[in-house]
């Protein structure tokens, strides 16, 4: 049954591989859409790709009663204002610095602290309390500490499985793409599984290194909760993720257009 108009909340977050639309009816995820981010693309030609997959969930642009944006990719925030008001007909809300986020940011400057990294902050205190870490998988992947005051307490950034495989098969010329998933086995028996190996369990010591070490400074974390496109996938392997949540930021989102428009 199509919604009212004016009656939902469509969360955007623009990321630099992917960009996910989601769609809340009050404090309910009712619809969530993944594109490619592409910079090139105008804001005519996103609402041309979402108009059929908002209307295979029964669902009508018009229905949106707010809208706010997450963007880590400066060039598309022209492309995503113009997408809100002529299509959703909604004046966006972008999360930048200056917004009410009721978190302290302890960073030497916070403006340089990535939108989504705050947004997901937000997102894991209110779901888990604190201390907390969030470990999100996207082009970068990013650890972001909250401790126990409910502090953003700063982070780290690593590189992205994905590239950091794209890098293995741009630089050795007899290794070839494979997907990346868990191997069957831990040794492989031809190529594709020695590569998938490789890739798998030296990302999951990676974040399991480094998950270790914060343990070891900030005793009694409550949660360690991973988010992004690849978090289940590395969650299945570490000895220290405690949760996944891959539409962490979406809940965010939300969570911070409440608090700064009200709804």
């Amino acid at each position: 049954m199509a919604q009212e108009t004016g009656s939902l909340l469509v969360v955007i977050d623009v990321g630099n591989t992917n960009t996910v639309f989601g769609v809340y009816d009050g404090d309910r995820l009712i619809h969530d859409v993944r594109l490619s981010t592409a910079t090139e693309r105008t804001a005519d030609e996103l609402g041309a790709l979402l108009l059929p997959l908002f209307a295979r969930a029964d669902l009508e642009l018009s229905a949106a009663g707010g809208v706010v944006v997450s963007s880590v990719v400066p060039p598309l925030q022209a492309v995503f204002d113009r997408l809100a008001r002529e299509y959703f007909g909604c004046e966006p809300f972008f999360v930048e610095p200056g917004i009410r986020t009721g978190m302290v940011i302890r960073y030497d400057s916070p403006g340089e602290v990535g939108a989504d990294r705050i947004v997901n902050a937000v997102a894991a205190r209110e779901l888990f309390g604190s201390p907390v870490v969030v470990v999100d998988f996207g082009t970068a992947t990013t650890f972001d500490l909250i401790n126990a005051a409910g502090e953003y307490a700063g982070g780290i950034i690593a590189p992205g499985i994905t590239i950091s495989a794209e890098a293995l098969f741009l630089h050795a010329a007899r290794l070839y793409r494979v997907d990346i998933r868990k191997p069957a086995q831990l040794i492989g028996r031809n190529t594709a599984g020695a590569i998938q190996a490789g890739i798998y369990y030296g990302y999951v010591g990676l974040v399991d290194g480094i998950l270790e070490r914060l343990h070891g400074e900030v005793p009694g974390l409550r949660a360690v909760v991973a988010t992004g496109g690849q978090a289940e996938m590395i969650a299945e392997g570490s000895r220290y993720i405690t949760h996944t949540e891959p539409l962490l930021t979406l809940v965010g989102l939300r969570l911070l257009y409440e608090r700064n428009r009200g709804v």
